[in-house]
């Protein structure tokens, strides 16, 4: 949550038609940017989600796979800003590598 606090006003403005949202400025750097850079950037999101899959499963077994599509995490709010988040900082990376 403390990611939210740093980057509140792209959240504020995250249906604004002009500005975007976190995921379509996303998009839009992924479409754009070095596609080494992109492909980089990918890369390394696909390695932390298969790393915190394998951990999700040695501490979870296989209920946590069978469990999050039904529940929806039961905190979905949190999981949007995250997701947000989570846009906000890949875009920056491949950003500031790009220039």
């Amino acid at each position: 949550m403390e990611d939210y606090g740093k980057y509140a006003a792209l959240f504020e403005d995250a249906d604004d038609v002009f500005l975007g949202s976190p995921r379509s400025k996303f998009l839009d750097i992924v479409y754009t940017a070095n596609r080494n850079l992109v492909e980089e950037q990918l890369d390394k999101m696909v390695e932390k989600m298969a790393t915190m899959e394998l951990l999700l499963e040695e501490k979870l077994g296989d209920y946590w796979e069978r469990e999050l599509p039904t529940s929806g995490f039961g905190r979905s709010t949190e999981v949007e800003q995250k997701t947000k988040s989570l846009y906000i900082e890949f875009t920056g990376e491949i950003v500031t590598r790009n220039e």
